[in-house]
């Protein structure tokens, strides 16, 4: 692959094979046809902006995104597990020539922001070039047969979260923060998928025209781009989660006993309240009724759990817990923030000596699996004096480390029931020690993943058979693919650089 040898051509030379793979190849119709959203089916790479370039000041507007139509992208996605349906209708021994409508087809949807994109070139100040990312993955598709009550799968995706399987529908230069040009951006896309869930799609799939309908679930969201879509206060908020309406005191008082109240619907509705303020309350009031909903919520996301953040965020609060325990905060009040280094650098010394771990700036996703283990444990327990206090650390983790697959597998009734079942269990045993022989650190505060972790998973994991398979990684391995196209395999002017990497990354996951 190093010879020197181009592979990637421009969009104009590609041969047919690569021209049957790219959006915009395949005949279909919608029945009816999708509102506001063209019929034409031969529809390429468009400017992610469709026409909306009368508030962009400071860049060229028709060089910040491009993007694949929704629909036409589904088309392409399908038309390449073409074989696969048709495989999964043989081993269910169902015939092909009869199966040609009810077939339902779910999509993983995930959106994530890019930091530090910029490309690097000489000396000046540090432009901060930020990119967003919005993708797809079809995770299965499954048909119901005439006087069976129950769908039967015949595609489910085996690998959720590899970048394989995740494809690019939109790419964008903009800040995840800029909630203006982000939604103007995503408005459209928004609008497509609305239609689409009203109506069906037809397409020539082995040889016959057959029938799909599309149930799109937005799971691959962090909490801070959940936040941004659905209305609500950021992470910092007295409403520590997106999933129930505690506030961050009760979710420290009650740390296992929540139940999952928010919905898209219901934030719209507080965001009407929020808006109108029927009541005449004071702000304090009318915050408190409607729990956090300060914004319009824009696209509706599944309230779930984001088992990679997850990990992070708990793997930070546990890096904290060990700095406290080394300093043996538990018997004293507000150390200074000198003794505090001096404890950090005494872990990262020991974590560094030990387990080969080079301490981080921010923490990553490689960074906390290696610091969730026992062995780490171990290690960190060999600075801390008193043997009570080790013994609560260990069995601390246990429970985590029992917890954790739960999760994390993409499949945790198959992966692992037995932990499984103990979920709720060890995570009210959890609770219990935190609430005690932590209690220095849990005093009316609990951090968002950790109150999501100790009350929400068993019930996220009956609802939706999985957290793990449903997570954002397979979108955040995209972006590593976004960083290396971008910079081996696109054209370097404005104009089209998006539409190569775009194109290249398609090719990628196809």
């Amino acid at each position: 692959a190093t010879s020197g040898r181009q592979i990637f051509q421009p969009l104009h030379t590609l041969r047919n094979a690569e021209k049957e793979l790219l959006p915009g190849f395949h005949q279909f119709e919608w029945q009816p046809a999708l509102k506001n959203v063209s019929s034409s089916w031969d529809v390429g790479i468009i400017d992610g902006l469709s026409g909306w370039t009368t508030f962009v000041e400071d860049v060229p507007a028709d060089t910040i995104s491009r993007r694949f139509r929704y629909d036409v992208a589904l088309v392409s996605a399908l038309k390449d597990l073409e074989e696969d349906i048709m495989e999964g209708l043989r081993e269910r021994g169902l015939d092909d020539s009869i199966c040609t409508s009810g077939f339902t087809v779910v999509v993983k949807e995930s959106c994530d922001g890019m930091g530090d994109v910029s490309e690097k070139h000489g000396n000046g100040p540090a432009v901060p070039e930020k990119a967003v990312r919005f993708s797809f993955t079809v995770m299965s598709i499954s048909i119901r047969v005439e006087g069976e009550d129950d769908g039967i799968t015949i595609f489910q995706e085996p690998k959720p979260n590899s970048e394989l399987s995740c494809r690019p529908l939109c790419l964008m230069f903009v800040d995840e923060s800029d909630h203006e040009t982000l939604t103007a951006i995503l408005g459209p896309v928004v609008a497509e998928r609305k239609a689409m869930m009203e109506s069906r799609l037809i397409v020539s799939v082995g040889g016959l025209l057959r029938s799909f309908r599309f149930f799109f679930r937005g799971t691959g969201y962090d909490e801070k781009m959940v936040r941004e879509m659905e209305g609500l206060e950021a992470s910092g908020s007295t409403y520590v989660c997106t999933l129930c309406d505690s506030t961050r005191a009760e979710a420290s008082q009650n740390m296992v006993l929540h139940s999952i109240t928010r919905s898209h619907d219901e934030n719209l509705e507080r965001y009407e309240i929020w808006r109108k303020n029927p009541f005449s309350e004071s702000a304090d009031e009318l915050r408190d009724r409607v729990k956090g909903v300060s914004a319009k919520p824009f696209m509706e996301t599944l309230p779930t759990l984001d088992a990679l953040h997850c990990d992070i965020g708990n793997a930070t609060e546990f890096y904290k817990i060990f700095q406290d325990e080394i300093g043996e905060v538990y018997q004293r009040s507000n150390p200074s923030r000198e003794e505090r280094r001096r404890w950090r650098s005494t872990l990262d010394k020991q974590l560094r000596n030990k387990l080969k771990l080079k301490p981080v700036m921010r923490m990553n996703g490689n960074y906390a699996r290696r610091l969730m283990t026992l062995e780490a444990v171990e290690v960190v327990c060999e600075l801390i004096p008193s043997e009570e206090r080790r013994e609560a650390l260990q069995r601390l983790m246990e429970l985590y480390v029992q917890m954790k697959p739960v999760w994390r597998s993409t499949c945790p009734s198959r992966d692992c029931p037995d932990q499984l079942c103990r979920y709720s269990y060890n995570s009210q045993q959890f609770a219990d020690l935190l609430s005690t022989t932590f209690k220095y650190r849990y005093d009316g505060k609990i951090t968002n993943y950790l109150h999501k972790t100790l009350a929400h998973v068993p019930e996220i994991v009956e609802r939706d058979g999985s957290i793990g398979a449903w997570a954002s990684e397979g979108n955040e391995s995209g972006n590593k693919l976004f960083r290396r196209f971008r910079k081996m395999n696109a054209r370097q002017s404005k104009t089209f650089e998006l539409e190569d990497v775009l194109k290249h990354h398609w090719l990628y996951t196809s």
